[in-house]
């Protein structure tokens, strides 16, 4: 809002300035186009500023968009190791199931693994009663001396050897079901026990992944509003830059009427001006002729008085020669006082009173007095779209001043020997655009001027 508001009265300010009255003199009639390319050269402050802020939001939105991309990625990389783990413990409770289902089977076997114990206990336990009953080995000695024969007798040790021979093997089968049915047991208690552990390491791991998902979720979807909120801002910028393009347009377009309006209250100046120069001229022809003729019955041998340099012819097209003489330095490298230079202007020399004359139409953007350039006026053309800036030094004088308009051929001035200069000379130099103390705009004369 401060800087629309700022910009606002600068606007304000231009307008005012621009619907003045007509100035009286020409320093305060300047003052007026310096004070609206003041206001113009604060906005295009301001415009930089914005167009610095647009440029700082479009880094920070492609930052948003390389983060959201990052957090999409990381979002998919969770999504597939939850999608494995998800899988995982799908088949981890798959196992639980089957070894659950083996403990059940197990169970049963468990269950007719005690039938079977149960049964051989009861029979052990009726065995040693009856030993107990009838005297134990005693009974089995009774047997064998009871036999007949010998083979009666053998047959008694072989039935004997059989029956603790059965005694035995009942005895190691209820040992070797006992620790079958523990070591079982274990095993299927342990391999449960683990499947359940690992399976609660996934049903966490899946917990944790679930909860880093949805934080990337939630992140992702503060860059989002993030973005947008870029984006408003962005908006904003662009706006406000398009609204001080338009005002730097409408200061330009005050500019330039009230230079077009300078420019004629110069020229109607200079008409009077040239009028009484004229008017003045004339008197002292009159009077000098008069001189003459008094003077030529005393002596006839005197001599005349020589006659002014002429102007240089003004040619058809855009451009003209300023100057009439002869070229004594081009544009380009030479030596002066045994160093080399580089020339950035054409040297025109002549003797006499040389008049000067504008080398295309323009306006005159400045005519002071320089140490180096002695008495210059710089003018400024506006050929087929394109700037140009001439410029004319080491003048005796000039005959214009700044914010007039000149056409092609109109006298602006005298050659002469003024500033920095080794000889009375005109030193033109011509610039594609605006002239500028290191010269950069220079080009040579002769590509758009026949001397």
């Amino acid at each position: 809002m401060n800087r629309k508001y700022f910009i606002s009265l600068s606007i304000a300010a231009a307008l005012t300035i621009g619907s003045l009255p007509t100035l009286a003199t020409t320093a305060s009639a300047n003052s007026s186009v310096e004070d609206l390319k003041k206001q113009q050269d604060d906005v295009s402050s301001k415009k930089e500023q914005i167009n610095g802020k647009i440029d700082e939001k479009k880094s920070e939105i492609d930052q948003n968009i390389n983060k959201q991309k990052d957090i999409q990625s990381q979002i998919a990389e969770i999504s597939t190791k939850l999608k494995d783990t998800e899988t995982k413990i799908a088949e981890k409770t798959k196992e639980i199931d089957e070894t659950t289902a083996k403990i059940n089977k197990l169970k049963e076997d468990i269950e007719e693994l005690k039938k079977k114990i149960e049964e051989r206990n009861v029979l052990l336990k009726e065995r040693a009663r009856a030993i107990q009953e009838k005297g134990g080995s005693a009974n089995y000695l009774d047997v064998l001396l009871g036999a007949d024969s010998f083979g009666d007798f053998i047959n008694r040790v072989t039935a004997v050897n059989t029956i603790v021979s059965a005694d035995k093997k009942i005895m190691d089968e209820q040992k070797r079901d006992q620790a079958e049915l523990e070591k079982k047991q274990a095993e299927v208690e342990k391999e449960l026990a683990d499947l359940e552990a690992s399976k609660a390491n996934l049903e966490s791991l899946k917990n944790d992944l679930a909860g880093q998902k949805a934080k990337k979720a939630e992140l992702f979807k503060q860059l989002e509003a993030q973005q947008a909120t870029l984006k408003v801002e962005k908006a904003d910028l662009e706006k406000e830059s398009d609204e001080l393009s338009k005002m730097e347009h409408q200061l330009e377009g005050e500019i330039q009427a009230e230079q077009a309006r300078l420019a004629e209250l110069a020229r109607q100046r200079e008409i009077e001006r040239k009028r009484q120069a004229e008017a003045e001229a004339a008197k002292r022809a009159a009077a000098q002729k008069q001189a003459t003729t008094s003077s030529s019955s005393g002596s006839s041998s005197a001599p005349a008085e020589s006659a002014p340099a002429p102007s240089a012819p003004v040619s058809g097209g855009t451009w003209t020669a300023p100057a009439y003489g002869t070229i004594t330095t081009n544009f380009g490298w030479d030596t002066l006082n045994g160093k080399q230079r580089f020339h950035y202007g054409t040297d025109i020399a002549a003797r006499g009173s040389v008049p000067i004359s504008a080398a295309a139409d323009g306006y005159v953007i400045k005519s002071h007095y320089s140490s180096s350039y002695g008495n210059v006026v710089y003018i400024t053309h506006s050929i087929n779209g394109q700037t140009f800036t001439t410029v004319y030094a080491h003048m005796s004088s000039s005959l214009v001043s700044t914010g007039q308009a000149v056409n092609k051929g109109d006298k602006i001035g005298y050659m002469g020997n003024t500033g920095y200069s080794f000889g009375q000379h005109l030193h033109f130099e011509l610039y594609r655009g605006s002239w500028s103390a290191s010269h950069a705009n220079a080009v040579d004369p002769r590509q758009y001027i026949n001397f």
